[in-house]
């Protein structure tokens, strides 16, 4: 009975310590990761009406993708002004994909 306590503190030691240099071991990040869009805004969230602003500190032009929870693209559009119409939008969770010249973000939206 100890041996099998034994065995299994070895086995548990192991795989902490293996977990452990994964982690260490992790590739740096990738060059193709999000740069943050600055001054980026979007309201209201929850979205109660038809219409919805995005605002960033640039504010030009934006492609506006609007998936679902299951990753569906729902919505794609491309803004010129601060304004979005949003009542094809059954209420829901939705994620929102903003791309603003080499910049992205993606927020969660909430329609209700």
């Amino acid at each position: 009975m100890k041996q099998k306590y034994i065995l299994n503190l070895l086995l548990a030691c192991f795989l902490l310590f293996s977990t452990v240099l994964a982690a260490q071991n992790t590739q740096p990040p990738s060059q193709n990761q999000e740069k943050p869009i600055t001054g980026l805004s979007i309201y209201p969230n929850p979205v109660t009406g038809n219409k919805i602003y995005i605002s960033t500190q640039k504010n030009q032009t934006k492609e506006i993708e609007v998936y679902n929870v299951l990753g569906k693209l729902i919505l794609s559009a491309k803004l010129i002004g601060k304004e979005m119409d949003v009542t094809d939008l059954t209420p829901g969770i939705y994620i929102i994909k903003i791309k603003e010249g080499n910049t992205q973000a993606t927020r969660k939206l909430v329609v209700k």
